[in-house]
Order: structure tokens, then C-alpha cells, then sequence
């Protein structure tokens, strides 16, 4: 049975990177969650639709978050003082040793996404614990939120702590049994193998993790070349490897336009090859680059070498899940790139950030972030009268107002796949 309706406003979207496509005062028509098209006026075909009417507010594409950790959502704006490696030992590590416990779990993963909803995220990727039945808890919530989602159980079975360490077949075998049960259990929610980082992952595991989402035909997600100390131990810990990126790929866990490597600030020019060749995704999480003192990634250089790249709040290395803020901080961390090259590092437009908190990061499940015909409908409804002390204002000119100055109170109507999807229980 077809569901149709309309919605009538100003659509603001990014159908090339860096170039904002605007819609005023249009029409666009859904059909059972997909983009049938925008007018000017209502087609005669369509003439007897629902057409919701939200004036003069703005209506731009849901956000997409490509990275964050679920388990470190108490964490946020703790240990940020601190480089990765004392960071993961001092806080993350005994966080998410409390999530074999199911109800603490749960308390936590509601919140976590009632804030996602919050902010405006309607799609992200994350990666849960080990812990196979509070993972499976959080694929639930997730589909009970009508959220979009990919979530993967970690996976670790060295060079961490006892309470967190794994043995390599059960946690091969856990990851299998979740992949099985959620594959085509939900529509929006789905697995991703997600070993944590080669330090934390032998050989033997990563490699049992690619057979598995070659089995499966799964996504990956991990990370990749964040600070230069976890460069120099994984050298000591792979040695017959070319770099960093080099065990991934000989473990097949770089899977063409499936998976997503968060960071790479370091990698050398081998490195961003070899992720172009293998059309790996690249999540900027610029936030937690800052906190954690990793340093700024090269984006406009991967993006010119062909590299798909999306934004990541990276929580809680990063210390806010609102993707606007990713958008400020990743505009601001260009604007010093630009200053230290001499200028030569051209700044990243608000335009072109707009596209990877969107299109950029939304390419990674399918046909989102954008208002073109046959795109999924993710969108926000902005509200931006109390920002715009002056009226005069262009749509793109409110848009980047919104994304520096607005909270979550502009956002009235939150669409996933065409539904509306309402504040989630906690």
C-alpha cells in the first residue's frame, strides 16, 4: 500500500560537494519514505495528497554521524586533557567494563539516543563493548527509537584490560551470532564488524573479522592512524605489515565503499592510496582530534585523492554529539590548516562541511543526505525566526546561522525514511 504525501517549505541541500542547492518555497513529494521530486507546484497526479505546509521554516537533510562510541556517552568532557592511550586506560576502559550489567546499559543507551534525536542525528554509526546481550539491547532500542543505525560489538583480545580482554574464537563466534540475528532483522538498523584498532586486535582476530563480513557481506568499522604513539606500537606489534593501514587490508577488512577507518590524521602518502583504491571511508572527527591533542587531518587532500569522507562527533574523545558543532570545529581546524601552509591548504566551506555531515557520511548507507529524486527522506524542520535578528537574510545565509547559533530547540520535526520520528523513551 502507497503512502504519499507532501511537505511544503524552504529545502536547503547538497547535491555536489560544496555547492549548496537551494528550494525555495517548493514542494516535495514522498512515496513510501523515497524522494519522488520537488515543484513549484502540486502535480495534478498528486492533487488529492496531504501536503503539510511549514511556511517560511527551513528544511535541510537529517545529520549523519559516522563514528561514536555508545558506551562512552557518561565519558563526554572527561580525560579530554589527556593523549589517546592514558585516555583509553584511565576512563574508557573502566566505562565500558560496566556494560555486561543490562539495566545500567540500558539507562545509558536510551539517553545516548534521546540526545542523537536531540541534535538533530538521523543516522550513525556505532560501535557498542564486547559484550554480546547489552549489544543486542542496543540494536533494539535503536530500531525502537526509529533512528537509523549500523552498530557493531567490539572486539578485543589483547592489550587491554582483564575484565575486557576476549578469547578470540568466542568473540569471532559472538560477532557471527549477532550478525546472523540482525542482518535482516530490522530495516534501519544493522551490524557492522567493528574491531576497536589493530593495537587491541591480533592478527588471528582481524582476520576471522574480514572472513566474517565477507561471509555476511557486513560493513567495517574502525580506527585508523590517530595519534602518532599508536603508529609507533603498532609497528612493534605487526612488523611484517607495510603501515598502519597495511593489517587491515591484509585481513580483507577493507571491503569496497563498506568500511569506515575514523582519524587518519597520520597516514603517509602509501596509506592514502591504498584507501582510494580501496574507496574506504574516512570519518573526520575533528572534536576529539582537538581534546585528545592528535592533530588535524588532511580532509581537502583525501577528498582530492577520491576518498569518500563524512563528519563523526567521536564521542566521547569528542564532547558533543551535535553534528553543528562537528561542522564549527571541522571549519575551524581548516581555517588553521589553511594558516600553518601558508595558505596554500584551502579552507573547507561551510558548504562543502554541510555535504559531509549529510551526503558526504550518509553516501555509507545508501541514497541519504540529500533531496534528489530517490533518496531516502531524512530531514530536519528548522524554526530559525528567534536567530534571525536580521530578516533579510539568503537561505544559505540562515542555514550557516543555524548551524553556529542554533540549539535544539530549532529543530520541530525530525523525518526518517519518511516517518516522523518522535522523542524517544528514556
Amino acid at each position: 500500500m502507497k503512502n504519499i504525501y507532501g511537505l511544503k517549505g524552504n529545502f536547503v541541500y547538497t547535491q555536489d560537494f560544496g555547492k549548496f542547492k537551494i528550494e525555495e518555497n517548493k514542494i516535495i513529494i514522498i512515496e513510501n519514505g523515497i524522494i519522488k521530486g520537488i515543484y513549484n507546484e502540486l502535480p495534478f497526479h498528486y492533487k488529492d495528497i496531504k501536503v503539510i505546509d511549514y511556511k517560511d521554516k527551513l528544511i535541510i537533510p537529517g545529520f549523519v554521524d559516522l563514528h561514536l562510541h555508545a558506551p562512552q556517552f557518561p565519558n563526554m568532557g572527561l580525560g579530554v586533557d589527556k593523549e589517546l592511550i592514558p585516555w583509553l586506560n584511565c576512563y574508557t576502559f573502566p566505562e565500558e567494563s560496566k556494560y555486561s550489567d543490562l539495566k545500567y546499559a540500558e539507562r545509558v543507551y536510551r539517553l545516548l539516543i534521546k540526545e542523537l534525536w536531540n541534535v538533530g542525528t538521523t543516522r550513525c554509526c556505532v560501535f557498542s563493548t564486547i559484550h554480546k546481550d547489552s549489544t543486542k539491547l542496543l540494536f533494539d532500542l535503536f530500531n525502537e527509537s526509529g533512528l537509523g543505525a549500523y552498530v557493531g560489538k567490539v572486539n578485543m583480545d589483547r592489550e587491554c584490560p582483564d575484565v575486557l580482554i576476549e578469547d578470540t574464537i568466542q568473540s569471532l563466534k559472538e560477532t557471527e551470532l549477532i550478525a546472523k540475528e540482525y542482518i535482516n532483522k530490522y530495516s534501519l538498523v544493522k551490524p557492522i564488524i567493528t574491531p576497536r584498532f589493530v593495537p587491541s586486535c591480533s592478527f588471528e582476530m582481524l582476520k576471522g573479522l574480514g572472513e566474517i563480513a565477507e561471509k555476511y557481506d557486513l560493513p567495517v568499522q574502525s580506527h585508523l592512524c590517530e595519534n602518532t604513539n599508536e603508529i609507533e606500537f603498532v609497528k612493534t606489534l605487526e612488523p611484517e605489515s607495510k603501515n598502519y593501514s597495511d593489517v587491515y587490508y591484509k585481513a580483507n577488512l577493507f571491503r569496497e565503499n563498506k568500511t569506515i577507518m575514523a582519524h587518519c590524521i597520520w597516514l603517509n602518502e602509501n596509506e592514502i592510496e591504498l584507501l582510494s583504491k580501496s574507496k574506504v571511508f574516512v570519518a573526520h572527527c575533528p572534536t576529539s582530534n582537538l581534546n585528545l591533542s592528535s592533530g588535524i587531518a588532511p580532509i581537502r587532500k583525501l577528498i582530492e585523492k577520491g576518498i569518500n569522507v563524512g563528519l563523526a562527533s567521536d564521542i566521547s574523545g569528542g564532547h558533543t554529539l551535535s553534528m553543528p558543532e562537528v561542522i564549527v570545529s571541522s571549519a575551524q581546524v581548516s581555517n588553521l590548516k589553511w594558516l600553518y601552509s601558508n595558505k596554500t591548504d584551502e579552507k573547507l566551506s561551510t558548504a562543502e562541511l554541510f555535504y559531509l555531515a549529510t551526503k558526504g557520511g550518509g553516501k555509507f548507507f545508501g541514497k541519504v543526505g540529500s533531496f534528489e529524486e530517490g533518496y531516502e527522506f531524512d530531514a530536519l524542520v528548522i524554526d530559525d525566526m528567534a536567530l534571525n535578528i536580521n530578516n533579510n537574510l539568503s537561505l544559505e545565509e540562515r542555514v550557516q546561522k543555524f548551524l553556529y547559533k542554533g540549539k535544539e530547540k530549532n529543530i520541530i520535526e525530525r523525518y526518517v525514511r519518511g516517518n516522523v520520528v518522535k522523542e524517544p523513551k528514556i
